[in-house]
């Protein structure tokens, strides 16, 4: 009996490889656009990314030229509370989220997934560069063919259940080797370029939609130094990060670094750049692939963003669901919010939200 799946398809080119090579493969498959874009009449006429009007149209033209159903499906009420209103609250706690993992967590391997199965579908698939494995009755992910695109990192929350009802094709490729794919079967998106912006946040600027969001709640407060002396005026927590340097509005001779972000009293704690490099964290929210718990300290290789290398590290467990980890050498700027992922020989581990 012919397998289901059904593709989420945003338009771009990777996704509509996947539906490519899935039908190439012989599986019935069915590509579905999600709509998780909000009435904002601020960004009506940008382009949003995997979020936009127009990335329906370039899915629906794929799915035309694929010959394979195309359905459009609302998720903007659980993106809402899943996603946006959770990016929202974590920078207004000041700390730096990452809107794709929540996205990947709720959205994507969840939500799509229960109505890809209230549709008959065996799996969902996405155009991830990441692959499927099964390794000793477990479910985990490896690293994708093309290092520089690999996505795993966002993806270190799958349960096993949604990894065992999930495909990723496209992660036994290149990009390059994914864009010609798509050129030579007369896809129109093959040179379509990657979507780097948060998706419901075309212009990049954060700090200025948190603002708009939640009105009068992002208030100015104070620049401080380590011990406590008031440097200058900030214009709102949600603005900074972590390690950031540049936009800081001020000028003191030497360059100045975010090194701490104090919610309650509203204070910017600004220092040197050695300031940022540490070695140990904790991390809350922990989610484990190959095994059910980590039952004794192991050395991973670990990432604190998507965009670091991995490094070495030692993690080791913190009752049920937290670890620290202890890193060989001291990485810059570690910052609550974003997730921490382990590796093992290229295989994905696990990972978990920064917390301390």
């Amino acid at each position: 009996m012919t397998k289901k799946v059904v593709v989420g398809m945003s338009g771009g080119v990777d996704s509509s490889v996947a539906a490519h090579l899935l039908k190439e493969q012989g599986y019935e498959v069915i590509g579905v656009t999600m709509q998780v874009w909000q009435e904002d009449d601020y960004y009506e006429d940008m382009e949003s990314g995997c979020c936009s009007l127009s990335a329906v149209e370039d899915a629906k033209m794929v799915a035309y030229h694929l010959n394979i159903p195309h359905y459009v499906m609302n998720f903007k009420e659980a993106f809402k509370k899943n996603v946006i209103d959770y990016f929202i609250q974590e920078y207004m706690e000041g700390k730096t989220p990452n809107p794709c993992i929540a996205c990947n967590k709720y959205i994507k391997f969840d939500e799509l997934l229960k109505r890809a199965m209230d549709l008959g579908a065996d799996y969902v698939a996405t155009g991830h560069y990441a692959t499927v494995e099964k390794i000793n009755d477990r479910y985990t992910l490896r690293k994708s063919k093309d290092h520089n695109k690999d996505q795993t990192y966002a993806l270190y929350n799958l349960t096993q259940f949604q990894l065992a009802h999930t495909l990723m094709p496209c992660g036994i490729y290149k990009k390059e080797e994914i864009r010609e794919i798509a050129r030579k079967i007369g896809l129109n998106v093959y040179s379509k370029r990657d979507s780097e912006e948060i998706c419901f946040i075309p212009d990049n600027d954060h700090g200025a939609y948190i603002k708009r969001i939640t009105k009068d709640k992002v208030k100015e407060g104070n620049f401080i130094d380590k011990e406590g002396n008031v440097l200058g005026k900030h214009k709102g927590i949600v603005y900074y990060t972590l390690g950031q340097r540049k936009g800081l509005g001020l000028s003191f001779g030497v360059p100045m670094y975010v090194i701490d972000i104090k919610p309650y009293t509203n204070e910017v704690v600004l220092g040197s750049e050695e300031d940022i490099f540490k070695t140990d964290l904790v991390a809350k929210d922990v989610n484990f692939l190959p095994f059910e718990n980590l039952t004794s300290p192991m050395k991973v290789e670990a990432k604190i963003r998507y965009s670091s290398k991995p490094a070495e590290a030692m993690i080791s467990s913190i009752g049920k669901e937290k670890v620290k980890v202890k890193f060989t050498d001291r990485q810059r700027a570690i910052t609550k919010g974003q997730s921490v992922v382990f590796y093992k020989d290229n295989i994905l581990i696990g990972g978990g939200i920064i917390d301390s």
